[in-house]
């Protein structure tokens, strides 16, 4: 089964994930990569993809709470 929303195939490449890579490469900005998507989804949900948009948007949000969550416990 596709899953667009936790696994999209189109995001692993050679067995790298963008996520990873985007992290890899933003630092501390990828909080901020991650609260941008987060808004991009809930401001497009109605136009375009509806419920999978904010499956997405939940996606990151999930993402950005364990990075906070992660630092916290530092």
């Amino acid at each position: 089964m596709i899953d667009n929303v936790n696994s999209p195939k189109h995001y692993n490449q050679a067995g790298i994930e963008c996520i990873d890579a985007i992290e890899a490469a933003t630092g501390d900005g990828f909080e901020h990569y991650l609260q941008g998507n987060i808004i991009k989804y809930v401001w497009r949900y109605r136009y375009k993809n509806g419920t999978e948009d904010l499956q997405k948007a939940q996606w990151y949000l999930s993402k950005l709470i364990k990075i906070i969550e992660r630092k916290n416990k530092k």
